[in-house]
């Protein structure tokens, strides 16, 4: 699961929301050893959508003090009340799922009773979140945020052997202590508390051992509610390529490189299917290196008043000194990837992230696999450069520039880099982000070109540059 940074909420796109700042919110609720989990882990594994996650209430107990971690090793603290578990902070890290940031979900230890210090899961990107917990259709907050409410409804003398089986193999426990905490606390609790909370479901299964209709029929429901969801994102991608009547290139945020003599030949050499290998390398390099320095001329920050002197003793002030070391790069995994070697003889020591976004091979949407960014990019740089080296739809880049924006990184200071782009997938950037992220093309193919055959594009220049498909 990719991780991060939170995002600074001021930083949101004006026209688009990827998959994750809208994710599917499934809550599972019933009495301690209902079934909760099993049922959970049933629907994560059976509606195979990347990054669902499986989040517990078990990770929101308090912090036991020294008097209380005692009775709970003496099985006398009520972990069964409502009380016990911190649903405010659930509350608030749910939210902030749902709207999208990087999380830090706690980590509980039930050997030791407390919150393991210093650890956390780091949830970004989620798509799908399964809530488990006998409080988890309990706090109306909680309930508000979900898209689907389940109970997982077991008679209590079967939760009690479950729980039994689970306290002393995985936990730990004494036979004896297990029972005296289920009569004291979690059998009163589950009659006082947990199931009054079954009004709260959309739906009511039995427990696991004779579920498999019901949590089938779930999952269907889940299914078709999150296919309605994927084409729904789909659809606004596309509105994006339509939506703007003005020309491309009279955007002030895009960029085209002139087209100069060395500049044509040097595309047309790129789209000659018998280059050779070694050639095109070449060539791409060549005019990467030539946008690269339209970047760097446009809008690299810079430092005033330098002093310098000359090798025959003159001093030079107000000379300007480009500030190489506030700028970065995140490569789009590939095609982003054919800019390093332009990149590493532009500015030698720049530091460098990495973004996997592929489209489902049946949907089509994309999807963010992984990211790794520099620390504190939001904080360290000024100027941070998304290179790709072809833009078809432009979905890629839209998702790629989104991650930024949930790490804290302001528009203002991303700058598209892309060799060859259609005018649609530039119009969906700009139309997405209302005009505000700058973008550099070495070469705009209108849609009227598209009909002439040159320009059939699909991505080709990673698998050529790399030399494999």
């Amino acid at each position: 699961m990719p991780s991060g940074t939170r995002r600074d909420s001021s930083v949101i796109s004006q026209h688009y929301s990827p998959p994750w700042t809208t994710p599917y919110i499934i809550g599972i609720g019933g009495t301690s050893g209902s079934g909760k989990t099993s049922v959970a882990s049933k629907i994560v594994s059976s509606i195979d959508v990347p990054w669902t996650v499986l989040i517990s209430l078990d990770n929101f107990y308090n912090p036991l003090n020294d008097q209380e971690r005692k009775k709970a090793f003496n099985n006398d603290f009520d972990f069964d009340e409502p009380d016990a578990i911190d649903l405010d902070l659930a509350y608030e890290k749910i939210l902030s799922l749902k709207e999208g940031k990087a999380t830090d979900i706690p980590v509980y230890s039930f050997v030791h009773h407390n919150r393991v210090p210093g650890k956390a899961i780091t949830i970004y990107g989620a798509s799908v979140i399964v809530l488990e917990g006998i409080y988890a259709l309990y706090d109306k907050r909680l309930l508000d945020l979900m898209d689907l409410k389940i109970y997982v409804d077991a008679d209590l003398d079967i939760c009690l052997a479950r729980r039994l089986s689970r306290d002393i193999v995985s936990r730990g426990r004494e036979l004896e202590g297990s029972i005296q905490q289920w009569q004291k606390f979690v059998k009163p609790n589950a009659v006082k508390y947990v199931t009054p909370t079954m009004k709260n479901a959309d739906a009511i299964i039995p427990s696991v051992n004779d579920n498999r209709v019901a949590v089938q029929l779930l999952i269907n429901h889940i299914t078709s509610k999150l296919e309605l969801k994927s084409e729904e994102h789909l659809n606004k991608l596309v509105r994006l390529g339509y939506s703007d009547s003005k020309a491309i290139r009279e955007h002030d945020t895009v960029h085209e490189l002139k087209r100069g003599n060395q500049v044509n030949a040097i595309l047309t050499l790129l789209l000659d299917r018998k280059l050779s290998s070694d050639d095109f390398i070449f060539y791409f390099d060549r005019i990467a290196t030539i946008l690269l320095n339209t970047v760097l001329d446009s809008i690299v920050p810079y430092k005033s008043n330098h002093t310098i002197v000359t090798p025959i003793g003159t001093e030079l002030c107000n000379q300007i000194e480009l500030n190489l070391d506030q700028i970065a790069t995140v490569n789009i995994i590939r095609s982003g990837d054919c800019f390093m070697r332009s990149l590493r003889k532009t500015i030698p020591n720049i530091s460098t992230g990495k973004l996997l976004i592929q489209s489902d091979s049946q949907t089509g949407e994309p999807q963010l696999h992984c990211e790794f960014l520099p620390p504190n990019i939001d904080k360290n740089y000024k100027l941070i450069l998304l290179t790709e080296s072809q833009l078809i739809s432009g979905a890629a880049m839209i998702m790629a520039i989104q991650v930024l924006l949930d790490h804290g990184v302001q528009m203002k200071n991303i700058a598209v880099v892309v060799l060859i782009a259609t005018e649609m997938g530039v119009r969906r950037i700009v139309n997405a982000f209302g005009g505000s992220i700058k973008i550099f093309v070495g070469r705009i193919i209108d849609r009227s070109e598209l009909k002439d055959k040159r320009w059939a594009l699909k991505n080709f220049i990673d698998s050529e540059y790399f030399g494999c498909p």
